[in-house]
C-alpha cells in the first residue's frame, strides 16, 4: 500500500517549500495590479529604514575594516602590496555589502513585517479582509515587500560606501598604505557589473526577506506564542535562503562576466 501524503518523509517541508513559492509568485502578479498602495508603501519604507540604517552603519565599518586588514595583511606576505585597494573593495561591494544589508534587513525589518501580519492573522484581520473582497496579499503584504526591496537596495549603496572609506583608512593609516596605490588597484580591478550585481543582489534578497516574513507571519501556530516562533523561524530561514542564493548569483557572475583585463 501507498504510504499517505503527510507520512513520507520530508512531505511537510517539500509542502512549505511550494507554498513559499506560490506566495513569492503570487507578490510579483499582485505588484502591478490597482489600487496600488502607495501611503501603506511610503509608511513601511520609512519605518524599514529608520530602524536598519544605523545598525547598517555601524556594522559596516567594523565590517570593512575587518576585510582591509586581512587582505592588506595576506597582500603584504605575497608581495602583492599594490592590490590591496581593489581586492578589499571588491570584496567589499560584491559580497559583504549585499549581505550585510540582506541580515539586517531580514533580523529588523523582517522580524517586524512578521510579527505585524501575526499578530493580524491570529485576530482574523485576513479573514475578514477576505470576507470584504480585499485581497490581504495586495493591501498589505505587497507594500512591505516592495518596501523592503528599496530599503535593501539604498541600504546596500550606503555599507558600500562607508565600508570603502573604511578599508581606506584602515589601509593607508594603519598598515602604511599610499592612496594613489589604493585607488589605482581599484580602478585597474573594478568594473561596473561588479556594482549591478551587488545591487541586484540586494534587490533579490529584499524580495526573499520580504516574502519569507510574511509567509510566516500568514502561519503562526498556536497564537501569540506561535507568532513569536514565527518570528524567529522566519530569520532563520531567510538567512539560509540568503547564503544559498548568494552562492548560486556569485557562481553565475564569475562564469557570465570575465575579470577585468582577461
Amino acid at each position: 500500500m501507498t504510504a499517505p501524503p503527510s507520512s513520507v518523509p520530508g512531505a511537510g517541508a517539500l509542502r512549505e517549500t511550494g507554498r513559499l513559492f506560490a506566495l513569492g509568485a503570487t507578490v510579483l502578479t499582485q505588484m502591478f495590479r490597482r489600487p496600488f498602495q502607495a501611503r501603506e508603501l511610503l509608511e513601511q519604507f520609512w519605518f524599514i529604514a529608520s530602524v536598519t540604517i544605523l545598525p547598517t552603519a555601524l556594522v559596516s565599518i567594523p565590517f570593512g575594516a575587518v576585510i582591509a586588514l586581512q587582505v592588506g595583511s595576506l597582500a603584504q606576505q605575497l608581495g602583492a602590496q599594490s592590490f590591496t585597494g581593489g581586492a578589499s573593495v571588491l570584496a567589499v561591494i560584491q559580497q559583504a555589502s549585499p549581505i550585510i544589508v540582506a541580515l539586517l534587513i531580514s533580523g529588523a525589518g523582517g522580524s517586524a513585517i512578521c510579527a505585524d501580519i501575526g499578530s493580524r492573522t491570529i485576530r482574523e484581520e485576513m479573514d475578514a479582509m477576505e470576507v470584504m473582497g480585499v485581497s490581504p496579499i495586495q493591501r498589505l503584504i505587497v507594500p512591505r515587500v516592495l518596501a523592503a526591496m528599496l530599503v535593501a537596495v539604498l541600504l546596500n549603496g550606503l555599507v558600500s560606501v562607508v565600508g570603502v572609506m573604511g578599508g581606506y583608512f584602515f589601509n593607508v593609516v594603519m598598515q602604511g598604505g599610499t592612496p594613489g596605490a589604493y585607488l589605482a588597484s581599484f580602478s585597474a580591478l573594478a568594473q561596473l557589473p561588479d556594482l549591478y550585481i551587488s545591487e541586484f543582489k540586494a534587490l533579490l534578497f529584499g524580495f526573499i526577506a520580504g516574502v519569507v516574513a510574511a509567509y510566516r507571519g500568514l502561519n503562526p501556530r498556536g497564537g501569540p506564542k506561535g507568532v513569536g516562533d514565527a518570528v524567529n523561524q522566519s530569520v532563520v530561514i531567510t538567512f539560509l535562503l540568503l547564503f544559498f542564493v548568494n552562492l548560486v548569483l556569485t557562481a553565475i557572475y564569475l562564469q557570465v562576466v570575465p575579470p577585468k583585463g582577461s
